[in-house]
């Protein structure tokens, strides 16, 4: 295989990364790609293992890092519908990058870490010391547990 790649590399005159390059057996070794890992998933319905693709962790932490980027104290006097617009640019431009393959896990760890830095964001923001953010309450949470809105 590795003897085929690099032909076909040749051929299109592009180099090839000696120290990089390696070979795999995909379902037993994951392979980090462009972002994705590719190797073994579990379907949470059929509790089944199968081949496929995720966001890896590595992107999933760089989208959490531009998330609490972009809530840091230095931006408390920016106004709160333009740093949510900008979450929402940041977010979006992650989501639609990473929808390939098994992606819900990966989202909703970024969702929780948005919604925690936004709150957290926006206590500092109005100078409220309020445990567990409060007053900025999830409504998707509120939706999920049943509690009136």
């Amino acid at each position: 295989m590795r003897s085929a790649v690099e032909w076909f590399m040749e051929r299109l005159r592009l180099p090839l990364n000696a120290t990089k390059t390696r070979c795999v057996r995909v379902p037993e070794e994951p392979l980090e790609f462009l972002g994705y890992r590719v190797g073994r998933n579990w379907n949470p319905r059929t509790r089944k293992a199968y081949s496929g693709s995720c966001p890896g962790r590595g992107s999933v932490r760089s989208a959490c890092r531009k998330v609490s980027e972009r809530t840091a104290a230095r931006y408390g006097l920016r106004p709160a519908p333009e740093v949510v617009l900008d979450l929402n640019r940041v977010l979006l431009g992650w989501w639609n990058c990473f929808r390939l393959g098994q992606a819900s896990p990966a989202y909703r760890a970024i969702d929780a870490h948005a919604a925690k830095r936004l709150r957290q964001w926006l206590c500092r923001k109005q100078k409220v010391r309020i445990w567990k953010y409060v007053c900025y309450p999830d409504e998707q949470q509120r939706y999920r547990t049943g509690q009136p809105t």
